[in-house]
């Protein structure tokens, strides 16, 4: 059974989320505010966390900061911010989804569902490494190191650098990306990979602002390529 920790200060939004994810047989525990959110979240770390960015006393993308410090669960931003530069900050800062209030309850169900998945699911046949003069990507073992230093990448992290690695040096395009990391229901989120591209290019690429392993093909797709 998943355990997911609900962190929002509507308790009837908690309540209604709480009945919703139990019925589905998920284990639930939430927080109305970010150092209950904290809290919880260091004396049982869940599988999921949906956090919502307007909370009373730390902001959620503090929040997400300070989970992101010491774990890489998949969290799922809930927020009635919809200003894109929220939505790419929360992705920034490790969100791995965004979703805006009011939104359908069973579109945020899937999408725990597909969050859950992408972090556990073994199905498919292991990479092989990708090792550049920079770094190396253990995917099997989910480890990088970066000139000689082991670096933290998130499950979404992965799962881009996963989908990049099976056809090294030929364009992925942005659709493709898109359904592949985060669901058949994605497609047109641009943004999304724009985000993750540049998070990756600060931890991979020896100058992030001139990219030499990840590569974009404006208004196509990404690609991933050895030296």
């Amino acid at each position: 059974m998943s355990a997911i920790l609900v962190v929002d200060d509507e308790p009837h939004l908690v309540r209604t989320l709480a009945i919703n994810l139990r019925a589905r047989e998920y284990a639930v525990e939430t927080a109305g505010d970010g150092r209950s959110a904290l809290t919880a979240f260091h004396e049982s770390p869940p599988d999921l966390i949906v956090l919502d960015l307007g909370l009373p006393d730390l902001d959620g993308v503090e929040v997400l900061r300070r989970i992101r410090q010491v774990s890489d669960v998949p969290v799922i931003v809930l927020s009635a911010r919809t200003d894109s530069v929220d939505k790419v900050e929360a992705l920034d800062e490790g969100a791995d989804d965004y979703v805006t209030k009011p939104f359908a309850m069973e579109e945020l169900l899937a999408r725990v569902r597909v969050a859950l998945r992408r972090d556990r699911d073994t199905s498919e046949p292991t990479l092989p490494p990708f090792a550049t003069d920079r770094f190396t990507l253990d995917f099997d073992e989910r480890q990088a190191v970066v000139a000689g230093s082991p670096v933290r990448l998130t499950p979404t992290e992965w799962r881009l650098l996963e989908v990049l690695a099976r056809t090294p040096g030929h364009l992925v395009t942005q659709q493709e990306l898109l359904r592949e990391v985060w669901g058949p229901r994605y497609g047109r989120e641009s943004n999304y990979l724009r985000v993750y591209a540049n998070q990756l290019r600060r931890k991979l690429e020896p100058d992030p602002g001139r990219p030499r392993y990840l590569l974009t093909d404006p208004g196509q797709g990404y690609r991933l390529v050895g030296d």
